[in-house]
């Protein structure tokens, strides 16, 4: 064989096909991301125009290639529309595979028509990541499992559990007991108590309107207990605050929050520093607005390096998370 036609050994344990590109919104967990898989970001760049329009482009050749596109599709919409532009861009490239890594999908609780006239925004952006080039998407904590059924491709659905139950193991609590800060949470609560062992408690709520309780009960026994409250998102932080305060109230000897996604608006912080949490525990899929010294941040990178590196290799994905192994 003529030795200009002899094949290179690829000796780099970093699959050369794979470009890692990331949005603005999440470029501080890309870089993260990039660092824990073994490679640098690709080469991207977002101009803005005078009227607000802005364009992305790729500034490295990525023809052929599988391109993961990480962005986080929390508010200003513009994330979204930034996501759908790059993926596009990709597709016009000739990328060969195009993979949104969505950390925090955005409008996951717009699910259903829960009046009438009322659109079903989940679905909506499903359509859109779809229709604009997408390939296959990985995300973390849904607000509900069924917007996976929303995709006509492939959905990797992780779970913070892989993140949480080890630094909850670390805690060394005595007296542990997992709670959910409403019914609907329940199923998560119950896993959890079900990995370490202990038992869990409800706590149910009735809504008058968005963001606003009127009324909260809690179901179950926190008598001397260290309670941790599991939920996938915290918003305002009015319906944990107030189940914290609940619980406190009665009897349980400490109270923490475990939450995946910190979206923190309003008056999140504020209520955050005056409740009665020694600990409210997120992860770094969207990033904090502000510090307070209440709140501890767990990150998703190395989780998610793993994740694309099976994805790559035709690994299983669902095997990282056997709740008993961790």
């Amino acid at each position: 064989m003529h030795p200009k036609l002899e094949p290179k050994i690829n000796t780099m344990s970093v699959d050369p096909m794979v470009s890692i590109f990331s949005g603005r919104k999440s470029r501080y967990l890309a870089e993260k991301i990039a660092t824990s898989f073994g490679t640098t970001l690709g080469k991207s760049i977002v101009l803005d125009f005078a009227d607000g329009e802005f364009q992305t482009s790729y500034e490295e050749n990525i023809r052929g290639r599988d391109v993961f596109i990480i962005q986080s599709t929390c508010p200003p919409a513009d994330n979204i529309l930034e996501l759908l532009m790059m993926v596009d861009a990709a597709r016009r490239a000739s990328a060969r595979k195009i993979i949104a890594v969505i950390p925090y999908f955005g409008y996951a609780r717009q699910d259903r028509k829960d009046k009438p006239r009322v659109s079903i925004a989940s679905k909506l952006v499903a359509n859109l990541l779809t229709a604009s080039g997408v390939t296959r998407l990985i995300t973390i904590d849904l607000h509900a499992d069924q917007i996976q059924g929303f995709f006509d491709v492939p959905v990797d659905h992780l779970f913070s559990s892989n993140i949480f139950i080890p630094y909850l193991k670390q805690l060394n609590l005595p007296n542990l007991v997992m709670a959910s800060p409403d019914t609907g949470g329940t199923r998560r609560a119950a896993n959890y108590a079900k990995a370490l062992g202990t038992g869990f408690v409800i706590c149910y709520k009735q809504r008058t309107k968005p963001n606003v309780i009127e009324q909260m009960e809690l179901i179950g026994d926190v008598e001397g207990k260290d309670v941790v409250i599991v939920d996938d998102i915290i918003d305002t932080a009015g319906t944990i605050s107030k189940a914290g305060s609940l619980i406190m109230s009665k009897g349980a000897h400490s109270v923490r929050a475990f939450c995946t996604h910190a979206i923190l608006s309003g008056d999140a912080y504020s209520r955050i520093s005056k409740s009665a949490f020694t600990e409210v525990v997120v992860t770094d899929t969207v990033p904090l607005g502000q510090f307070n010294d209440k709140i501890t941040v767990l990150s998703t990178a190395d989780l998610l390096a793993e994740v694309i590196k099976r994805v790559q290799n035709f690994e299983s994905i669902s095997s990282l998370f056997d709740l008993k192994k961790l």
